[in-house]
């Protein structure tokens, strides 16, 4: 029987500043499916990395007076370095100034069909900070809607992409859910702005105004490639598009591109038209999350409030920090960051659930020198198992929240059993078989919490199972204490 493969993404972010704690959600959400995917036995490639061809990585290189080579290799780290302290499991890290990244986004254009690339002169307004293009009805106040700044005006030869061309494929593609678009309301949106009718759009700029940073247009020098267009690409050079190799023919195309919500146009329309144009096979499900806000405020480097990811973990964990981003936000509606919620549900649900249930129980075991019973235990798990497959299987529709809230909910259960039963007055009054069965039940169930729980907290799931597959149980000190 061939493994299933599972081929999985994240966006790749800009370097011009330190990650922020809305790419740290991103990153711990393809990091659970991937090793979701991994427990169900597929073959699994999880991609991330970063965008370093933007002209905002060197205008923010010139105003740091470092060499953009210098400044991108320098921040590019610090990605790497997050994915490190979050515990994330991707088998590769792309970024954009890679020979192979060059080569690839080159083949792409190359293999377009060569009807849809045209050059052409024309003026637009264009925000640097979103790295394109608004018509004037798409500005709020006459500012970008993202970054609100206003645009410049930008007039230039450039190659267009005729986007137009795929009008049609592309409504059909996303309304049929071939290409799958996750939620509703945002495949809604997409298929309203396919609607009202697609314009071309630029895919290169001038070396003069890209700086000469970037990937230079096939047989044009004096072009370097819009970065988008060569963004996008980063999701098949990161396997080996160049070469067609071993990992482009295993695992393309994309099982889920894991998105935040302000680029949806980019992933929903102009990447799969550009891989129609060159003949390849299109993702499958394309995942939109929401954005951080901090106290009930959008995130933005103007207002000084941008949460350091690096400085949550090292307050609180990596797993308490994996833990509040995946069951404390939902994916698909704006969710909010602050101090006092972080503490309130680290103390309410790791330090007073999870860990109190931990220690409780190992607690009890080792006061009574219990022998378990481990045939007896696997059984219990297997009848608590059935009862919950139905309920614990929402994943494809990425709500992480929601299978927390489930093994939550489980946790609750079994300390309820606890407090009902009172092991200790079982002991108390010689009932050796029923303080037996009571506390074989709770190692069943807490390695079940501890399983389900290897893609969400995965050092956590280690440790539970080192406690409670000991030949000896001993009472563990907590695994997440209090916190003031």
């Amino acid at each position: 029987m061939s493994m299933k493969k599972f081929y999985i993404t994240t966006a790749i972010p800009y370097v011009n500043a330190n990650p922020h704690i809305g790419f740290a959600l991103e990153l711990v959400q393809a990091d659970a499916l991937a090793r979701i995917h991994r427990q169900l036995g597929d073959d699994v490639f999880f991609l991330t990395g970063v965008d370093e061809n933007s002209l905002k990585n060197v205008q923010a290189a010139e105003k740091a007076g470092i060499e953009t080579r210098k400044f991108v290799d320098q921040n590019s780290q610090r990605f790497v370095d997050l994915t490190k302290a979050l515990n994330i499991s991707n088998e590769d890290f792309i970024r954009t100034t890679s020979k192979k990244h060059f080569v690839g986004s080159q083949k792409l254009w190359s293999a377009s069909n060569q009807d849809d690339i045209y050059k052409k002169s024309y003026k637009g307004l264009y925000c640097v900070g979103c790295e394109q293009f608004y018509t004037e009805k798409e500005l709020v106040d006459g500012k970008c809607p993202e970054h609100l700044k206003e645009p410049e005006v930008v007039e230039e030869e450039n190659y267009f992409f005729k986007l137009s061309n795929y009008q049609d494929r592309l409504e059909k593609l996303i309304s049929s859910d071939e290409y799958k678009i996750v939620p509703e309301t945002r495949k809604n949106e997409v298929l309203s702005f396919i609607r009202s009718g697609l314009e071309d759009f630029s895919i290169s700029r001038s070396q003069a105004r890209a700086r000469n940073w970037g990937v230079p247009v096939p047989g044009d020098e004096s072009q370097v490639m819009y970065v988008w267009y060569d963004a996008l690409s980063n999701y098949i050079t990161g396997l080996d598009y160049d070469s067609e190799g071993r990992r482009f023919k295993k695992y393309w195309p994309a099982d889920v591109h894991a998105i935040g919500k302000g680029i949806i146009r980019f992933h929903a329309i102009y990447w799969p038209a550009m891989l129609m144009s060159a003949n390849l096979s299109l993702p499958k499900t394309l995942f939109v999350h929401e954005y951080i806000n901090v106290d009930g405020t959008k995130m933005s480097k103007s207002l000084g409030n941008v949460v350091d990811p690096f400085l949550v973990i090292e307050k609180y964990g990596a797993e308490a920090t994996r833990y509040y981003l995946l069951r404390h936000i939902n994916p698909f509606r704006d969710g909010d960051f602050s101090d006092q919620k972080f503490v309130e549900a680290y103390n309410a649900d790791l330090a007073n659930g999870l860990g109190n249930l931990v220690s409780r129980v190992s607690g009890l075991i080792e006061q009574n020198d219990l022998k378990i019973d481990w045939k007896k235990v696997s059984q219990a798990k297997k009848d608590t198992q059935v009862n919950i497959k139905k309920e614990f299987n929402q994943i494809d529709e990425f709500r992480f929240d929601e299978q927390l809230k489930f093994i939550w909910s489980l946790i609750s259960k079994v300390d309820g059993d606890i407090s009902e039963n009172k092991p200790w007055e079982l002991a108390k009054n010689g009932q050796a078989d029923r303080l037996s069965e009571v506390l074989t039940n709770a190692v069943a169930d807490i390695l079940l919490v501890g399983e389900m729980l290897i893609p969400y907290l995965p050092e956590t799931a280690e440790k539970i199972q080192k406690i409670f597959e000991a030949k000896k149980i001993k009472k563990v000190e907590a695994l997440f204490p209090r916190l003031k």
